[in-house]
């Protein structure tokens, strides 16, 4: 089974006391698109997977965009 681990780049300086402003902003922001893309490749993994084991009967729950839909539609045609 693969290793599950959700992006957290720079959760620690977020953390710190002394971070704040722009650079807690966009740690916080980075943290979100690692969490937002962790999920929907984690769910595109899921349906692949199942496809490989022949159920079919599989969907997205989610709407990604962008290269991910990209992804998602390819996969899913």
């Amino acid at each position: 089974m693969a290793r599950r681990s959700a992006g957290k780049a720079g959760s620690a300086a977020s953390q710190r006391a002394g971070a704040a402003g722009t650079w807690k902003d966009l740690t916080g922001n980075v943290n979100l698109l690692a969490a937002n893309l962790t999920t929907q490749v984690r769910a595109i993994a899921e349906v692949a997977t199942a496809v490989t084991k022949g159920d079919l009967t599989r969907r997205f729950k989610s709407r990604p965009a962008g290269e991910v839909a990209e992804l998602k539609d390819t996969s899913t045609r």
